[in-house]
């Protein structure tokens, strides 16, 4: 049975995660606390499996609150996110902390809306619990300045496209890569991150403050090149277009049933398509198997592919997606992706 305590100051909320997640014979709410302060204190008298908090609340908030537990107990903790700007940031912030994810506070929408959003909860509930919380760094731990891989001194890449799909978990794995990679770096990335439009923006701004190399939201219009990452907006998707002298990036709806925008998929084979061996695929953690036709597209192709190791993931989903079909040229862990990424540019 995993335990789940609820912290949030809205007694709606905290009546809706809790009836929702109560429908599970497999979860428990073991509590309910109105702020930081007392979500903190029942952390420490009930031991729950995973908590969910809210971030602005009175007396305590979720960010600091976040930091006590990361310090006295780790454990996982999905944050509940608004859907603004102001709720990205802090969202994001709540992440590099060390909580594995967050839920978009959408519950006041309507029923077809709330079946979704409910087997999503209890997903996201059960696949952080099994993980448990070895793959979460102390806030102590994020101080140490990124180690800069540095591209060969002699020779050109012969692949100067990565791409990248991730999901649950991604924001500071993606932050840990990019953070490691020299101004210099010798290809252009692009990103296909599971988010919501309103978090994708400040997502890719947070990255290009922390990163020698620039990385933005992706646009139509923008010509790829070395040293730039884009990132997919939540919500629509990025592919490749190849040119005679140039790669554009184009941003677009279609397909537009696809289960995920923006979709790995998606990305992964439009780079096959346009670039074909020149193509690095980086599948990182994440739930479900985005990714792995996208990564077949490209290994047809004559790309090459990396996994992320499942001992780093927060959900070893994605990435074991393309190992079980031997589709990874290589496991790495996060801590040598970087390198590793750099290392492929030339193979």
């Amino acid at each position: 049975m995993i335990k789940v305590l609820v912290v949030d100051d809205s007694a709606f909320m905290r009546k809706a995660i809790s009836t929702m997640l109560d429908k599970d014979p497999g979860i428990t709410v073991v509590g309910v606390a109105r702020n930081g302060q007392e979500g903190l204190d029942m952390v420490r008298e009930l031991n729950p499996d995973v908590v969910t908090m809210d971030i602005e609340m009175p007396k305590m908030d979720g960010l600091t609150a976040l930091r006590h537990i990361m310090m006295e107990s780790p454990r996982p903790v999905l944050m509940v996110s608004s859907l603004t700007t102001e709720g990205a940031e802090a969202t994001l912030k709540a992440m590099e902390l060390g909580a594995v994810d967050f839920i978009p506070k959408q519950l006041s929408k309507v029923s077809l809306d709330i079946i979704k959003i409910e087997k999503d909860l209890i997903e996201r509930v059960k696949t952080v619990a099994m993980r448990k919380m070895r793959h979460v760094a102390r806030p102590s731990a994020r101080k140490k300045p990124a180690t800069k891989v540095r591209p060969r001194a002699h020779g050109r890449p012969v692949r100067d496209v990565v791409a990248i799909g991730v999901s649950t978990g991604g924001p500071p794995v993606v932050q840990k890569i990019l953070s490691s990679l020299p101004a210099d770096f010798p290809a252009g990335i692009v990103i296909a991150q599971h988010m919501p439009a309103a978090f994708t923006g400040p997502f890719a701004e947070r990255l290009n403050g922390v990163s020698e190399i620039t990385v933005k939201e992706a646009e139509t219009g923008d010509v790829f090149r070395p040293g730039y990452a884009y990132v997919a907006p939540g919500g629509r998707h990025i592919v490749l277009d190849q040119k005679v002298s140039r790669i554009d990036v184009v941003v677009t709806d279609q397909p537009s049933d696809a289960l995920y925008k923006p979709s790995a998929n998606v990305l992964i084979s439009s780079v096959a398509q346009a670039v074909g061996k020149r193509g690095l695929g980086v599948i990182l953690t994440g739930m479900g198997n985005d990714g792995r036709e996208g990564i077949r597209d490209l290994k047809g192709r004559g790309g090459r592919a990396l996994a992320q190791s499942d001992s780093t993931c927060v959900v070893y989903g994605m990435p074991k997606s393309i190992v079980d079909e031997n589709l990874a040229d290589e496991v790495v862990d996060l801590d040598d992706m970087a390198e590793s990424i750099m290392a492929n540019l030339y193979k």
